[in-house]
């Protein structure tokens, strides 16, 4: 097998993308994976990495390989989970606060800040519509990041997402209880899902 075989294979694993870290770790030099790069005309859609010409482009992976130290919420989130109806305008992430976002607001990303303590709570890896991983808050730190959000939110929004998380055989109300204790917003919480019920 060729290096430019294993590549091949890496892009076919990667749905398209081709990270120069994970080509690094394959034992292949920037040279040869700058020469397939150009033979195989992938283009460079960030500071390593690259898509190929026949690759849908998923903004989501993209920004979560740039920034592995935020986690999509909100939204974002709700999208992921399938508990909105289309995807949202804006992204959505969290970061800690010690965390400078300043180059994802410059991109018109939503970047809620939380305690280092907080970022890791509820976070899990979710599968993109291109079928891509990315880490994203799981749907019941979600419901409380959205009902401390509400006043902020689209009110159609809020409730298709409220009414099918209710509706979803997989609800976990118990971790739902869980953060909302952790937030201190447990009965506004348990307002919300005595309604919907």
């Amino acid at each position: 097998m060729t290096k430019y075989d294993v590549l091949d294979s890496m892009v076919e694993k990667g749905n398209g993308y081709l990270n120069t870290s994970d080509v690094l770790l394959n034992d292949i030099s920037k040279t040869t994976l700058a020469g397939y790069v150009k033979e195989r005309g992938m283009e460079r859609v960030a500071h390593g990495m690259y898509l190929a010409q026949d690759a849908w482009r998923d903004e989501l992976y993209q920004i979560s390989q740039q920034n592995n130290k935020v986690v999509f919420s909100h939204e974002t989130a709700l999208y992921l989970h399938g508990l909105m109806e289309r995807e949202p305008a804006t992204v959505y992430v969290t970061s800690d606060s010690n965390y400078n976002g300043t180059h994802l607001r410059k991109r018109g990303i939503r970047v809620y800040r939380v305690k280092k303590e907080f970022l890791e709570l509820g976070a899990m890896d979710v599968e993109t519509n291109f079928g891509n991983i990315v880490r994203a808050y799981d749907k019941e730190r979600t419901i409380c990041d959205i009902l401390k959000q509400k006043d902020e939110m689209d009110v159609q929004v809020f409730r298709f997402a409220m009414r099918e998380y209710m509706g979803m055989k997989d609800r976990n109300l118990r971790n739902l209880m869980k953060y909302a204790k952790i937030y201190g917003m447990e009965e506004k919480v348990r307002m919300y899902t005595e309604v919907m019920a």
